[in-house]
């Protein structure tokens, strides 16, 4: 069942999404060598809770932290540990989720601990990059597979061969944190249901400097590439509004982002 929002619907969304943005900014600020991802975890605990909200990820299916904490060769669905300390030139996909009165928000981003090497800016870029593309096809009147192409397009562009993680990708949002439809990061365009105003989709490109399989630990959670190499996660929640697209995960509402893509799209506060 895919679920359609009311206008004030989507608004409680983006109060959760906002929530959701100003933890991973606390969390993006933290991240240093020698921190653990525990300490994480307790920062965006910490913000969630201050703003009256409530962790999206906490004891979900067992679930035992407030984010998802993903190094490396990590894909998602890291557990976060106060024994996992962060080193320099590592990478980190933090994943973050918040419940406000009912509605969720869902971000995620990549960031470097400290110096890394340049291939591995380079994919967080890519990473980053491709999700905009896809949430610059969330218009109305589109299919929800044309999210799911520009994505692809955008990481294929480069001449690096990156993976493109099977399987796993975005997911619809709104009462709860995963509903219908699922937004894989690979495919043809125009197929799917359509995208109608008042659908809110959770974008999230997996990409790797590798291969595109991946595996699940013994810990039945944590994701990681089979073949050792690197990836890169990012997540938006956005909004399908007749004004066009409005991440509800992001500061401004991703307008200025949009509109560099050739996007048109309608101020919001």
């Amino acid at each position: 069942m895919i679920q359609i929002k009311t206008p004030d619907e989507i608004a409680l969304m983006r109060e959760a999404g906002l929530i959701t943005q100003r933890a991973l900014a606390a969390m993006r600020a933290a991240v240093r060598p020698g921190i653990t991802t525990g300490e994480l975890d307790r920062i965006a605990e910490d913000s969630i809770r201050s703003e009256g909200a409530v962790p999206s990820f906490l004891g979900y299916r067992g679930f035992t932290g407030t984010i998802c904490a993903s190094i490396d060769d990590e894909v998602v669905h890291g557990i976060p540990s106060r024994k996992r300390k962060l080193r320099e030139g590592d990478i980190i996909s933090l994943d973050c989720g918040a419940i406000f009165e009912g509605w969720h928000g869902d971000s995620a981003v990549t960031v470097g601990v400290g110096a890394i090497r340049p291939e591995h800016q380079q994919l967080i870029d890519v990473t980053e990059q491709a999700l905009w593309a896809g949430l610059a096809a969330a218009v109305t009147g589109g299919r929800l597979t044309d999210i799911s192409a520009a994505v692809e397009a955008s990481i294929r562009s480069h001449p690096h061969h990156y993976g493109i993680v099977d399987h796993y990708g975005g997911h619809g949002i709104g009462t709860e944190m995963h509903q219908d439809p699922h937004v894989l990061n690979y495919g043809r365009a125009g197929r799917g249901p359509r995208l109608v105003p008042g659908l809110a989709l959770a974008i999230e490109p997996m990409v790797t400097l590798g291969g595109p399989d991946t595996r699940e630990l013994p810990d039945g959670w944590t994701v990681v590439t089979t073949d050792g190499s690197y990836a890169a996660h990012w997540e938006h929640t956005v909004a399908i509004t007749e004004d066009g697209p409005w991440v509800t995960t992001a500061e401004d509402g991703g307008f200025a982002r949009l509109a560099e893509l050739g996007v048109k799209v309608a101020q919001r506060a």
